[in-house]
């Protein structure tokens, strides 16, 4: 049977992410909270869900430019491959740089940047634009002439050390400061302390911050998140807000250099009220979040169910046809959205579990070739979602209202 491996790369994140929490709690820090670690990891999943389809592309767009455009050929020597990891993380730093630096690259990154707390789990909050960013830049290095099986072995080396440097429970690592990205001097990146601002851009090596000017030590203990902090949990708003915000600046620029500078200037020239707006238009009052333990317990439940499904998806995908990857892939989609909807206390999560019910309906009726199975469910929900009682005890057994 032929089996992805990659796969394991779920349960092992898990891991790691338990070991954290348990030393955390050893500790007595409060590093973890429950809402914002089912945000961190719902996007994470759905990075990686992504990424399980346009992988495959970006490994091919490496070879196609290494043949077609290749500046030179280079061997594969052990001096090479030191050369290489060095050239993928001066890439990556001024990726990451201008990712901080331009609007329309910081729309793709933001969401990387936007929890309050600092663990493992925002290690997670990457989504598939930014992926499709920092490829484009990895493109440099087949163009040069590096082959692109080294570039993928290199990068699955850089992603999972970058994984690490997201915890508060690691401390200055003495000598290695002075080499190495720490947690330290991650955390720093991760700050929104005016003095640490728009510092740390290295992901493995931190003399290119300290060659550009970007490098700042950890001194008073950081503070995370945005400098204006996101007022939701919304799976939906945490993806699109800064493209929003983008669009609104853009339509109430008046000159073609005011436009440019909203796309292509520094987050500062986006008015930082057009985010308030669009909250009070798109984000309405919400109920306060009551998290007892019977929403903790159906929340854990979606979020498991959409780690599960990625992790089999992942798994067995050479054995997936096109249904099969359809329809989990919108079941895993529909769930983390509804995850959202249940941290921002939305009452239309009532008709997305009914559209959750009815893609469900739609692929066993499909599977087992039945269309009265199909009628009968689409029936069932037709009439059960029309009902007000119905309804009514949904609500009051998910939000205790």
């Amino acid at each position: 049977m032929e089996v992805n491996w990659t796969a394991f790369a779920i349960p092992a994140f898990f891991i790691f992410l338990a070991l954290e929490y348990a030393a955390s709690v050893r500790k007595k820090k409060n590093l973890f909270t429950f809402e914002s670690s089912v945000a961190n990891l719902s996007i994470g999943i759905a990075e990686r869900l992504m990424n399980l389809f346009v992988s495959a592309g970006f490994y091919g767009l490496f070879y196609y430019v290494y043949e077609h455009f290749a500046l030179f050929t280079i061997p594969a020597t052990f001096l090479v491959w030191i050369l290489l990891l060095l050239a993928t993380d001066l890439v990556w730093y001024w990726y990451h740089r201008l990712s901080h630096e331009i609007n329309i690259f910081w729309a793709a990154h933001i969401v990387h940047h936007q929890s309050e707390e600092f663990n493992y789990t925002v290690s997670a909050r990457i989504t598939v634009l930014q992926a499709f960013l920092r490829n484009g830049f990895w493109c440099i290095l087949p163009l040069v002439g590096f082959h692109p099986a080294m570039i993928i072995s290199i990068l699955v080396i850089h992603g999972t050390y970058s994984f690490f440097t997201h915890t508060q429970m690691i401390r200055k690592l003495g000598w290695l400061e002075h080499i190495l990205i720490t947690p330290s001097h991650h955390r720093v990146h991760h700050a929104s302390n005016e003095k640490y601002l728009n510092k740390n851009y290295g992901d493995l090596f931190v003399f290119w911050d300290k060659m550009f000017g970007t490098f700042q030590g950890e001194e008073e203990e950081p503070s995370y998140g945005l400098t204006h902090p996101l007022k939701s949990y919304s799976f939906i708003w945490q993806h699109f807000h800064y493209f929003m915000e983008i669009l609104a600046t853009f339509r109430k620029a008046k000159t073609f250099k005011d436009r440019w500078q909203v796309v292509f200037g520094r987050p500062e020239h986006i008015d930082q009220n057009v985010r308030k707006v669009l909250e009070r238009k798109f984000l309405p009052h919400k109920n306060q979040l009551r998290s007892t333990f019977r929403f903790k317990a159906y929340l854990t439940i979606q979020i498991t169910t959409a780690t599960i499904s990625l992790f089999v998806l992942v798994m067995f995908v050479a054995y997936a046809g096109v249904p099969e990857k359809t329809f989990t892939f919108l079941l895993i989609i529909i769930t983390l959205v509804n995850c959202g909807a249940l941290l921002e206390q939305r009452r239309w999560i009532y008709y997305l579990e009914y559209l959750r019910l009815f893609f469900v309906i739609s692929f066993l009726s499909y599977y087992f070739a039945s269309a009265e199975l199909f009628m009968t469910g689409l029936f069932f929900i037709l009439l059960s979602a029309s009902s007000l009682t119905v309804k009514r005890w949904y609500l009051k057994f998910v939000y205790d209202l």
